[in-house]
Formats: structure tokens, sequence, C-alpha cells
């Protein structure tokens, strides 16, 4: 069954989710291995952060087979016989895999996968914590989730003639600590706790250590009533914070919760902004500039500009989640109907961006700028929640009259047509029917190990 999203404000909005749909569709391959989604038309290998990623709020709704398989494909046996995830030469995203993997065992219904969950999460954090964890601030080490490139780093850690691409490639990059890093390891670390809660472990240790871990994250990344970019931990800036925006981690620390409410809002207003869109890091670096923007510095790349448009969903911004649909839409429309890796944050045409004294290719049908399109609308506009428990339901605030239909959504061996109504305003709590039982005040709204089709409205008030 095709599933199918429709929005009265927003009638354009089907067109924009098929297309994001039939991307995914076509970054499924396979191979004697079996199938698995590659990260997008030019890059045919699976790669641990791409792969969380896709399946994260997308895949492992829409294709839980593929992302189930996905999800191992990036995995590996340790010489004692350990499941970990693949031990590369890019540690410092990998603990992704493991918010990805707990939401999949929720998402997808799937709660056996909670034992892989356990292991590999387990088994990878005890590898990172102790290769990659410094003490001395209480943070994680390694450059920012989607800064794998030399140009998202500023001079010191890089050099200004950037003799090779890879950020590992400039030792100084090895020893910063980076809001977005530190941030999904909080959330993997909370994700592990509440695994451990269902199948019968403690989890205790990881609890604290999450705690622990966001109070370094106030105490040495918070920069006024927002955060910085990274702490230098090597050479004369060690212990330096340095000051660029980036909008991945400021994203995370709303969409996580890490943030009191009362600063949400200097959070995502200091989320760096083009005429294209949100852009990865703000400003630009001394060595680039509008007319030579860095690949990984202050470009749009629909990834970041999908997790800035959740923290809008999550703080309950309608008009920063409707400007972020908008954004993806004169996207796709400025690459002929694609969804494209990154875009120009001036013109919005599609470009890769300066790196090493040249212009990069902004690669097609590139999966995660799909798949984090496809979140935004679960997730943000119509506010799914899976737990172990099952799925909830909050979603954006809609202006009365308004609807937002979501149609043929898989949820384990059941399907969903969820229908929102904009009622009158309120204090934002949604009134929730299954097949016309109202379900508003129970813990979660779709219960786990669902069969068949099920209708749900919701009737969503504007907040006061």
């Amino acid at each position: 069954m095709t599933t199918t999203v429709g929005a009265s404000s927003m009638p354009w909005l089907s067109e924009l989710y098929a297309l994001a749909q039939d991307t995914l569709a076509r970054n499924v391959v396979h191979d004697d291995a079996g199938p698995f989604i590659r990260a997008g038309g030019g890059y045919p290998e699976p790669w641990t952060r791409d792969a969380a990623l896709n399946c994260w709020g997308a895949a492992s709704l829409l294709r839980p087979q593929d992302a189930r398989a996905t999800l191992l494909r990036v995995c590996e046996r340790t010489a004692d016989g350990r499941l970990v995830i693949a031990q590369d030469d890019q540690w410092w995203d990998q603990v992704v895999w493991v918010l990805a993997a707990a939401d999949h065992a929720w998402a997808a219904d799937d709660p056996e996968f909670l034992e892989v969950v356990w292991e590999v999460g387990s088994a990878s954090l005890d590898i990172l914590h102790r290769e990659r964890f410094r003490p001395r601030w209480g943070l994680y080490a390694g450059p920012g989730l989607m800064q794998d490139g030399i140009s998202g780093l500023p001079v010191g850690p890089a050099t200004a003639d950037e003799p090779s691409s890879f950020v590992l490639d400039y030792p100084d990059a090895h020893e910063i600590m980076t809001l977005s890093t530190n941030v999904v390891y909080v959330l993997a670390l909370r994700r592990l706790v509440a695994v451990a809660g269902r199948l019968g472990h403690d989890g205790s240790g990881l609890d604290a250590r999450a705690d622990a871990l966001a109070a370094a994250i106030e105490e040495h990344l918070r920069d006024g009533d927002t955060y910085g970019y990274f702490l230098h931990g090597s050479g004369p800036r060690a212990g330096t914070l340095d000051h660029h925006r980036e909008a991945a981690g400021l994203a995370l620390v709303v969409v996580g919760g890490l943030v009191p409410p009362e600063r949400v809002p200097a959070v995502l207003a200091s989320v760096g902004r083009g005429p294209a869109g949100v852009v990865n890091v703000a400003g630009h670096f001394e060595r680039y500039d509008d007319a030579r923007p860095g690949r990984h510095n202050a470009m749009c790349w629909p990834m970041v500009m999908g997790l800035a448009g959740l923290a809008s969903a999550t703080a309950g911004d309608r008009a920063g989640v409707v400007q972020c649909l908008e954004d993806f839409r004169a996207a796709v429309r400025a690459s002929g109907g694609r969804f494209d890796e990154l875009y120009d944050p001036s013109t919005g045409a599609p470009h890769g961006g300066w790196q090493c004294g040249r212009v990069w290719p902004s690669e097609p049908d590139q999966t995660w700028s799909a798949t984090s399109l496809l979140r935004l609308v679960h997730q943000g506009v119509v506010g799914l929640e899976p737990s172990a428990e099952g799925l909830r339901l909050a979603p954006l605030p809609l202006t009365a009259g308004e609807t937002v239909e979501l149609r043929g959504l898989p949820y384990g061996a059941a399907t969903l047509d969820i229908t929102l109504r904009g009622g009158e305003p309120g204090d934002g709590h949604p009134v929730v029917l299954v097949d016309g039982t109202d379900v508003s005040g129970h813990g979660v709204h779709v219960p786990a190990g669902a069969v068949g089709t099920h209708r749900v409205d919701v009737l969503v008030g504007e907040r006061r």
C-alpha cells in the first residue's frame, strides 16, 4: 500500500511527499547479502551515518524490512565476537546508529530488534567511551555530525590551503568537541536507557552518563542563550569555544529536550539562514564567502534543513515548519523535480560548494534529503511519537478548518489512516479518536502490537 499525504493549506505537499518516497524507493538496492538503502545516487556503498539518518523517522516507518537490513549491514563482529557498529575511520558520527535503531524497533513495532539495539549499542558505546571521552571536559571528541569535510571547520583546526578534504587529516580536528556529536551521544544514551528498561537490564549507569554529558554541554558549549559550534580540545586554543552556529546541533538540542523552554526561541533564532533556507554552519569561515561558499559551511543541506524544521515543530513554531517545507519545495523545483545533496544558500540552485580550491558536485537523488522531508512530515507535522508501548500523536498546531491527512501509514502489522483537523484555539493538547473511541488521555494512542486498518482522527487546536 502506498502512503500518501494531503494538506489543505499546502496542496503541493502531496507531490513533494510522493517524490520523497520515490527517491527512497530508488535508493533501495540489492546485492548478494540482500537489500540496503544507499546514501544516494552518487554513493553506492552503505554508510553508517547516512544509513541511520535515512531509517530514523522515515524508512523504518515506510520500508521497515529494508531499514532493518540496512541498520544491520553497517554492523560488524569484533575479534571477541561482539556485534558492534562498523569501526571505520568516521568514528565520531557512528553513535547516531543507536538513536535510529531504537526508533526502528518502536516505529516498525519490531520488539525483537531491541535485543540487537542493546547488544550493539552497549558494546559500541563502551568502545567510544574508552577511546573518545575526554574527562577533562566531560565531552566526547570528534567533528560534527554533518561535517566530514574540512570545509566544515574554520582555520585552526583547518588550514587556509586545504590540502586534503577529509576532516581527520587535520590533527586538531580529532580533539574538537562539537555540539551535534555530543547531543547525539546524549540522545543515544537515553534511548539505551529506555531499551534497558524494556528488556529488564540495568540502565542506571547510562542514565547518569547522559545527565552528566548534558550538564557538560551546558557548561562548555553554551554561548549566551544559545550554543557555540565546538570546544577546542588541543593546541593553544584548548578549552576555547568556537562561536559559529551549527544548525544540526542547535536543532537536536531542541528536539532532544536538552534546552529549557524559555531558551528555545533564542536557540531557534540563532540557526543560520540564507535566502534559500537554513545553512549548515553560519557564518562563512574566513576563506569562504557568498561567491565561494564552503561545502560543509554555509550551504543548504536538506538533511540539516529538515532537522531545523523538526526543531521548529518541537517548539510548536508553525511558521518555522511551513517555511522549511516551502524551502524544500523550492529546492526540489530548482533541481528539476529531484532531491539533490546540497544547494547554494543565495540562489537556491543545486551546488556542491567549495572545498580544496574547487567546486564539488551536488549528488542527485540524495536519500537523506528525501528522508529528512519525510521525517519532518511524520514527526513534525503529524507528530508521530513511537515508543516501546505504542504510538502517540502530538501534531503541529493547525488553524481552524485546516486539515492534514496521512493515509496508508504502516505501523507493524497495522495500517493507519490519520486525519488532523484544526479546531478552536486551546492549550495545544489534541483530541485523539481511534476508530471513533476517544483515547486522548491514554499513554499511547495506538498500542504496540496493533493489527488491521485503523482510522485515527485528531482535533488540533491552535495554541493561545
